[in-house]
């Protein structure tokens, strides 16, 4: 590789960086959440701007987005009219304390994760209340044409999953482009359903989770408190070196 080249791939990634990791102090902040573009998303995401008149320009944007869009929080009431909505839920369901497992390629590629690999991949780290992000080494962008085709190697959830990370009382799942959860409704729908019913939360299509030094840190993803919404977009980021939220 010339050294054009290999310099044109430095200045890529420290650019990469530079976009979605800051500094206070201290403290390493990482932005986790998709960046969106309405012309390509493959969800409904349209933005119609305008300018309400008078002297000055003052320019409002209607925003015409599904719910699920980009980087999201599910709540239950996704799954069963009589659970809580997003503005249901107390405000500390969308922070706290993270734990990332990375499978890498050590679970192999399309198969379903067993209550076995996560009591491995934890070692016992996890507490009651923690929030808890799954990933591999088999990327692929969520809710695309390639998606559930030969193409996708992620690895895959189910009940059992679920039961596991329920009987651990954590409060909120997440997802890196390497854990898949949308492969098929006998799937789908019992993980939804069994953390759902005791109010555990979802936080999908992560990004940046390779820009982690940490793989236990402070974690916040909040969605607006409009009433009868079942999930919404978040602004996810991590806070690693917070004191209290480290190992």
């Amino acid at each position: 590789m010339s050294t054009l080249k290999l310099n044109l791939i430095k200045l890529k990634t420290e650019e990469l960086i530079m976009n979605n990791v800051y500094q206070m102090g201290n403290l390493r902040i990482v932005d986790l959440t998709k960046l969106l573009d309405p012309a390509t998303e493959t969800r409904r995401c349209h933005m119609y701007r305008f300018n309400t008149g008078g002297p000055i320009p003052d320019y409002h944007t209607i925003m015409d987005l599904t719910s699920h869009l980009g980087t999201h929080c599910e709540c239950p009431y996704h799954h069963d009219d009589n659970w809580p909505s997003v503005a249901e839920l107390p405000l500390t369901t969308f922070m706290g304390r993270a734990i990332y497992i990375d499978f890498k390629d050590t679970v192999a590629p399309y198969t379903h994760i067993t209550s076995a690999d996560l009591d491995r991949a934890t070692a016992g780290k996890i507490k009651e209340g923690d929030i808890v992000i799954l990933d591999s080494s088999y990327k692929m962008q969520p809710f695309t044409p390639d998606t559930n085709t030969e193409k996708d190697h992620r690895l895959l959830i189910n009940a059992e999953v679920a039961e596991w990370f329920r009987d651990h009382k954590v409060k909120c799942v997440g997802f890196g482009d390497g854990v898949s959860i949308e492969n098929s409704n006998e799937d789908v729908k019992p993980f939804h359903d069994i953390l759902m019913a005791e109010n555990i939360v979802f936080l999908e299509v992560l990004k940046n989770l390779e820009l982690l030094e940490k793989d236990v840190f402070f974690m916040s993803y909040s969605p607006l408190p409009i009433l009868g919404l079942d999930s919404c977009p978040v602004r996810a980021y991590a806070i690693e070196g917070l004191p209290g939220f480290t190992e």
